[in-house]
């Protein structure tokens, strides 16, 4: 369920003076997203059924403006459904009849906060009782005034926990930064959705200084990769291995002038053992907006090799 933000996209306006907590026009919101989460705790109800259960809150949160890519999985849609009703019907063939009352809730489910629910009723009919489940979960409707209203609510209620967290999220991607976890802080930054402008904007702002460090501790990394692979093979094979890695090093980092040195070595060494010209191509400067998405992307790659299953805490919520 790892899901993406893109972190560069413009800023959608914001109107009025308190708009960076109220929900504002839907398109605002589409950074935010939500996972789908279908719960253990759902007694009885059959495997198939928690698939098209798990589909169904998909679609509801794609077509209300909270779906797609997400790095972020704290927010999630989850549901608790309870049989009413269950019949065996008098007609030939027999058919299970279901009546159900689903309740669906958005919350943070790192830390158990309900943030917002909504309260449905729904049938279904089938030859048995997994079809007749699936029946009725099938009439869940995303365009259900109620739903949509619970989105927003719950919009609004994420939107202002980066709001009045900002300053904890901050300083907790700098802390990991300062102890070298610079991947992790890169993840934390960016999971801040584009519509809480200020705190966003802070989260630009530290980014770049961030990957400077990273940028520098990279190019130690990989010079001193590079001297490894050149002294164990000081010829033309082991130039190109050697400027394989050093190509790695963004030219803008702290010991790049270390590095043009001794790519001038490597030159000079393959020309007098091996009589053959070596060119290395240097890399052009990256500016703001790639460093940007190169911490994104960075961000993306711890994120994506964080163990899939993510244990939620919906305990209380229902």
């Amino acid at each position: 369920m790892k899901k993406l933000l893109y972190f560069l996209l413009a800023f959608s306006p914001l109107f009025g003076a308190f708009a960076q907590n109220s929900q504002g026009k839907v398109d605002d919101f589409g950074r935010i997203t939500l996972a789908a989460y279908v719960p253990d705790q759902i007694d009885e109800m059959p495997a198939a059924a928690k698939s098209i259960l798990s589909n169904k809150l998909s679609q509801v949160v794609t077509e209300g403006g909270m779906g797609g890519s997400a790095m972020n999985e704290r927010f999630i849609i989850t549901a608790n459904v309870n049989v009413m009703s269950k019949n065996i019907t008098a007609t030939a063939p027999t058919m299970h009849a279901l009546s159900l009352d689903i309740t669906l809730y958005i919350g943070d489910g790192i830390d158990g906060t309900k943030f917002a629910s909504t309260s449905l009723s729904i049938k279904g009919v089938g030859e048995n009782e997994t079809k007749a489940y699936i029946s009725a979960l099938k009439g869940i409707n995303s365009n259900n005034n109620a739903i949509k209203s619970f989105l927003e609510s719950g919009k609004t209620k994420i939107l202002k926990y980066y709001n009045t967290k900002c300053d904890f999220i901050i300083s907790d991607a700098q802390g990991l930064a300062s102890q070298g976890r610079y991947e992790e802080a890169f993840y934390k930054l960016s999971g801040i959705p584009e519509i809480s402008k200020d705190c966003y904007n802070r989260a630009r702002s530290i980014i770049i200084p961030i990957y400077k460090k990273h940028r520098d501790k990279i190019c130690q990394t990989k010079l001193m990769e590079a001297k490894t692979i050149w002294a164990a093979s000081q010829n033309y094979e082991g130039a190109v291995a050697a400027g394989d890695i050093l190509s790695q090093i963004d030219p803008t980092s702290s010991c790049y002038g270390e590095v043009k040195t001794f790519v001038g070595q490597i030159a000079k060494g393959v020309k007098e053992k091996d009589n053959k010209e070596w060119k290395f191509i240097f890399n052009q400067q990256q500016l703001d907006a790639d460093v940007l998405k190169s911490a994104y992307s960075l961000g993306m790659a711890y994120a994506n090799r964080q163990p899939q299953a993510v244990v939620y805490n919906v305990k209380g919520w229902w």
